[in-house]
């Protein structure tokens, strides 16, 4: 049997023709802000920053142990050298080292000039100012060159780069402090209906709590955003037209949930089209079939269900890709594999799908995936429950439990 919900007039678009027609209709922000490392983590960087210095800026001790020059070995034979000092991280050893001498030192430490081999601690005898090395020991070994980890003038982050807690680090290694990138993408989003009851009011009779503010407010907790909560707007043709035309004045991105399906209060096609432009409305995809695309004046149009669920998963397909595009960072597929189903799934052919599952491996490595429970566009319990999307093409007319099935581990940002 073929999805009921499907079956249109016009074939429904796909999910890859979405993002390939959302990819064509918008280009990244302009506009930079220079920000200090501790403020500029998940920001994505504007201008590619070069090493001022080589790093390591000195040559160094890999652990802790004992300095020597190579040339003062036997071959084969055990040795003993002088020891004549020592070098701390942070105070080197001030001497010169000569023929016959080694120095202690410590991980991180200056290696003397003369010196080209560290030995661990572990593998010599000290005996006051004596130490003894085995026959086997190692040469050339155990020392951190200078720039073997960058060398100086060599690019240590290119933009378009989303900044990472380690490329802070790297950069921070280099001296460096301040990092340009791109300004914070606007972002209001709003909820429509006139069923919807704020957090902490007494439920009315036909009323519901609005979890899709709070779930969006969640799923655009990135430091590269600028948020507004721009609150609920009853199911009120005017009301909405001034409130999105509002929005549209000084913000990037207009998300709203609710309000763009069929019914006869669902207005957010019809406001598109007379205050701004339709790029698309229907995606063959479940769930989330009605959401559109479009602009109002300068400013971007998501339309998301009003169903839970689907805002979630049509968030994540449709709208974090074109947010990511929209703030200048580099395009990432989503991370998919096999796995093998161990439940029955129900489907009929016509619409991609992301069903939840609750993804496990064996001991040998192997990936299985379970159905998380009832796959309702409004049951939001089971997606609590769960940890990826089983995907399923649109062709996909049902699972039988042991066959193969594509996942996508969910994203840090559920």
């Amino acid at each position: 049997m073929i999805d009921s919900c499907s079956r249109e007039f016009e074939p429904l678009l796909s999910v890859e023709d979405a993002l390939d027609s959302i990819k064509a209709a918008i280009q990244a922000v302009s506009g930079t802000d220079k920000l200090t490392l501790k403020n500029a983590l998940g920001r994505v960087l504007a201008e590619s920053v070069y090493s001022p210095i080589n790093i390591p800026h000195d040559r160094n001790a890999a652990m802790d142990g004992y300095a020597f020059a190579s040339q003062d070995i036997a071959d084969g034979q055990a040795f003993m050298l002088s020891l004549v000092g020592a070098s701390w991280a942070g105070q080197p050893f001030q001497g010169q080292l000569q023929a016959g001498q080694c120095v202690r030192i410590f991980t991180g430490a200056v290696v003397p000039e003369h010196a080209d081999s560290v030995i661990m601690q572990e593998q010599v005898q000290v005996q006051e100012q004596t130490v003894r090395f085995p026959a086997d020991t190692q040469v050339l070994q155990n020392i951190r060159e200078i720039g073997e980890d960058v060398k100086q003038g060599a690019c240590l982050i290119a933009e378009p780069k989303k900044l990472t807690a380690v490329d802070l680090g790297l950069l921070a290694s280099a001296g460096i402090d301040q990092v340009i990138v791109k300004r914070q993408l606007k972002i209001a989003h709003f909820s429509t209906g006139d069923e919807l009851s704020s957090l902490g009011q007494p439920l009315e009779p036909g009323k519901i709590y609005d979890s899709n503010r709070t779930m969006l407010g969640g799923l655009l907790a990135d430091s590269g955003y600028s948020v507004t909560d721009s609150g609920v707007i009853p199911d009120n043709k005017q009301l909405l037209e001034d409130g999105f035309i509002e929005a549209s004045l000084n913000h990037d991105v207009i998300i709203t949930t609710g309000g763009a399906s069929v019914g006869e209060a669902d207005y957010v096609k019809e406001i598109l089209q007379s205050c701004g432009e339709v790029n698309f409305w229907k995606m063959a995809i479940k769930p989330g079939k009605p959401l559109a695309f479009g602009k109002i004046g300068g400013c971007y149009f998501f339309g998301l269900p009003g169903n839970p669920v689907a805002v979630v998963v049509t968030f994540q397909q449709i709208v974090a890709p074109a947010l990511r595009r929209l703030s200048g960072a580099p395009p990432a597929k989503p991370l998919r594999f096999a796995a093998t189903c161990t439940s029955a799934l129900k489907k009929s052919p016509g619409r991609q799908e992301y069903q939840r599952g609750i993804l496990s491996q064996d001991e040998r490595g192997e990936f299985f995936v379970a159905s998380a429970g009832r796959q309702g566009s409004h049951i939001l319990s089971s997606m609590s429950q769960s940890g990826c999307y089983i995907v399923l093409p649109k062709e996909c007319d049902g699972v039988q439990a042991g066959d193969r099935v594509t996942v996508e581990p969910f994203s840090l940002l559920i």
